[in-house]
């Protein structure tokens, strides 16, 4: 099981720290406009498409909880962790950095802004792992030999 930790705490720690750099980025006053989407600084002070922003401050701490329960069930349930190692650390690497921004920024720091054809959420590179973790978890569940009962 050390080695399942180690795993997890990379992937964690990569994901973490390189979000929270490519945030510092835009933070310093980095922009740019292009045809299709435009990298700009916004704070979402909600969760996807800003749903739930009407929680304010209470949302940071119902997310804390929500992570408190994920680690707790993944500390009770070691299989799911074992199974998924890697994208279990980039999906809790991802939340906690979103979750870190609501507590310094006031909000989620997003910049990628799509705006060609239609008007897309604005989101940031912790949403794409995020999805990225969750394409991984249900292809490896998918690929996962079923037990014959043998």
């Amino acid at each position: 099981m050390p080695r399942v930790f180690i795993k997890f705490f990379i992937a964690f720690f990569v994901v973490f720290v390189a979000d929270q750099l490519v945030k510092q980025i835009f933070l310093n006053g980095f922009t740019w406009q292009g045809e299709y989407f435009s990298l700009v600084l916004a704070f979402n002070k909600g969760v996807a498409f800003s749903m739930f922003a009407s929680l304010g401050e209470w949302l940071k701490f119902i997310q804390v909880a929500l992570i408190a329960v994920v680690l707790a069930y993944l500390v009770w349930q070691k299989e799911i962790l074992k199974d998924h190692t890697i994208a279990i650390g980039i999906l809790l690497g991802a939340g906690s950095s979103n979750l870190l921004d609501r507590f310094v920024h006031g909000g989620v720091v997003d910049y990628v802004y799509w705006h060609k054809w239609f008007s897309f959420a604005i989101f940031n590179l912790a949403d794409v792992m995020i999805d990225v973790a969750v394409c991984i978890i249900l292809w490896q569940s998918f690929k996962k030999p079923k037990n014959s009962g043998k």
